[in-house]
């Protein structure tokens, strides 16, 4: 179909000018010779097609223009994200507590307070998370999603490449002697694989999920529970009064009296005051409750407050739980894994170590190694069995 340019009206080769046109249009190409430029051809391979020219025009414009639907960062929606990223990282619950301590000593210790303390940080990502700000912090999330995991695949790729070359990867890594590093299921993929299952107990690979996730749990409170029951007895040891210092001792004291343990011997700096210890469980099953749930559900679960992490469960990464980027360093970030959980695994002993000791000796574990530099043979693991099993 053609549009004469005498009478200007649509014709379908029938138009006395139509095949005139033709004719002068093939006789001025070959006056121009073969390299003169000249109407791409439908059937041209090089040419784009219509269907390609529309997909690109549309990518250009998703590029240059927001998506529908989605509203434009805004100063609100930022300081939102930031403060989901804040109060999720387990940083803020350090630095939270020792603020909120000082701030409930000041107004008397009432029992309902402390709990609304406790009960904010939680309350204030789920309030974010329903909230219209929160819809649109969401939303934001979402149109970043594909480039941000797109990161995650490249940094869990070199992850897998340093696992590669690390020598406490793979088969040649180190394992326990004879039998007790022989497990043939274990193939020394994950961090401390040792290729140790006696038991066998890790042959599937849902198990072995599993009870890789519960030791590298067990093994990160273990090393936090040590610290916990040193450190106030050290300082105890150094004349700091703390009101009871021994770790074990601490639920006695509070169940039968109404004695305030101080911090670091500061006035008002306290972990527990007159409220008795049911409000101190209550406490933290509310500081505890929301973290475990998020652990549980995955790291997906924080999406609808804005924060992406781009790790696996037993390693999140991203702002809360990696706020020096130490995953961007893909050898160093497998080695830390590897020393984590050999010191978590150290811990997990130790700890049970006091537990024998505070059921034996009846003291602290700094009082019992003191003893033991004192006189070494009268007070160590074997003296101390055969007074446990005389009594």
């Amino acid at each position: 179909m053609r549009i004469c340019p005498l009478i200007q009206i649509r014709t379908i080769r029938r138009c006395p000018c139509a095949g005139s046109l033709k004719r002068a249009s093939v006789l001025r190409r070959l006056a121009q010779g073969p390299d003169a430029p000249g109407p791409v051809s439908k059937t041209d391979p090089r040419s784009p097609q219509p269907q390609q020219q529309q997909q690109q025009q549309q990518q250009q414009q998703q590029q240059s223009e927001p998506q529908s639907g989605v509203s434009p960062e805004t100063l609100t929606t930022r300081i939102a994200k930031l403060v989901a990223e804040v109060v999720a990282s387990p940083l803020f619950y350090l630095v939270a507590g020792v603020l909120a301590i000082k701030l409930v000593a000041s107004t008397g210790e009432d029992g309902a307070t402390i709990f609304v303390f406790a009960a904010l940080p939680i309350t204030a990502l789920t309030a974010l998370s329903k909230s219209s700000v929160g819809k649109q912090v969401q939303q934001q999330l979402e149109a970043k999603l594909p480039e941000l995991q797109a990161g995650a695949e490249r940094q869990r790729l070199a992850h897998q490449q340093a696992r590669e070359r690390s020598k406490w990867y793979g088969t040649g890594r180190p394992r326990l002697p004879g039998p007790l590093g022989s497990a043939e299921h274990l193939m020394g993929q994950t961090a401390g694989d040792a290729g140790f299952d006696p038991l066998g107990l890790a042959r599937e690979p849902a198990a072995f999920s599993r009870y890789r996730e519960a030791e590298l749990l067990h093994a990160r409170w273990a090393m936090l529970g040590v610290v916990g029951c040193v450190v106030p007895e050290l300082l105890a040891l150094r004349g700091v009064d703390l009101g009871e210092p021994v770790w074990w001792k601490v639920g006695a004291s509070k169940l039968s009296s109404d004695l305030t343990l101080n911090w670091g011997g500061i006035e008002g700096f306290r972990i527990a005051g007159k409220q008795g210890i049911g409000l101190i469980a209550a406490c933290q099953a509310v500081l505890m409750g929301g973290p475990e749930y998020a652990r549980y559900v995955g790291i997906r679960s924080l999406e609808p407050v804005g924060v992406f992490l781009p790790g696996e469960q037993n390693y999140p990464g991203g702002g809360p739980f990696d706020p020096l980027n130490y995953a961007a360093d893909a050898d160093g970030f497998v080695d830390q894994a590897v020393k984590e959980i050999k010191n978590g695994r150290l811990a997990m002993l130790a700890m049970l170590g006091f537990f024998a000791q505070a059921a034996v000796t009846r003291q602290g574990p700094m009082q019992n190694v003191l003893d033991f530099i004192a006189d070494p043979a009268g007070n160590n693991i074997f003296t101390n069995v055969t007074r446990l099993l005389q009594s």
